[in-house]
């Protein structure tokens, strides 16, 4: 975020020609994701059992968004799209998508305007993936109903999206 760099920016920053347009005053950052919190971001009820998606906010900026996700087993998520590119790669069990086996090892690209899913985690193991969004990361529904008639299929109630902290540095420049 302009002038609001996260806590991790390193400044001064060397700036090297690249020969395309860039910006006046790059910034360099460094994370690791052990000083990230684990945040719930979308949740369900699988009978007697809460299942959620648990999301490490790595890098979130007006450019990009970088998170670790984990999906608890059998965690269901609507087929969707996204308002920019997207990229995904299984760390680690597996995920289901649109009836493609995705193991740990796979990546899955999803360019603006292409929809994919539902994604379904793995029963047993569930899943831990690295995402990447350029731009805007805003997930746009592709099939409300269908996604609607699965949960009723396999017994799942939604549950509201938790409320979740978005971080410090967002908070700072006033974009809670």
């Amino acid at each position: 975020m302009a002038g609001h760099p996260p806590p991790n920016a390193e400044e001064p920053v060397e700036v090297v020609g690249t020969g395309r347009p860039t910006r006046a005053a790059p910034r360099f950052s460094i994370v690791h994701e052990s000083d990230v919190p684990w945040q719930e971001v979308r949740a369900q009820q699988h009978g007697d059992r809460r299942v959620s998606v648990h999301e490490k906010f790595l890098e979130w900026s007006t450019d990009r968004m970088v998170v670790l996700g984990h999906y608890d087993p059998g965690m269901v998520v609507e087929r969707h799209g996204h308002r920019s590119d997207h990229l995904v790669y299984v760390l680690e069990g597996a995920v289901d998508i649109g009836g493609r086996h995705c193991p740990s090892g796979t990546l899955i690209v999803l360019e603006e305007g292409a929809a994919f899913g539902p994604l379904i985690a793995d029963a047993d193991e569930g899943c831990t993936m690295f995402e990447t969004w350029l731009d805007d990361p805003l997930p746009v529904p592709a099939d409300d109903d269908g996604y609607l008639e699965l949960l009723a299929e396999q017994g799942i109630e939604p549950l509201p999206h938790p409320p979740f902290d978005p971080p410090d540095h967002l908070t700072a420049a006033g974009t809670d």
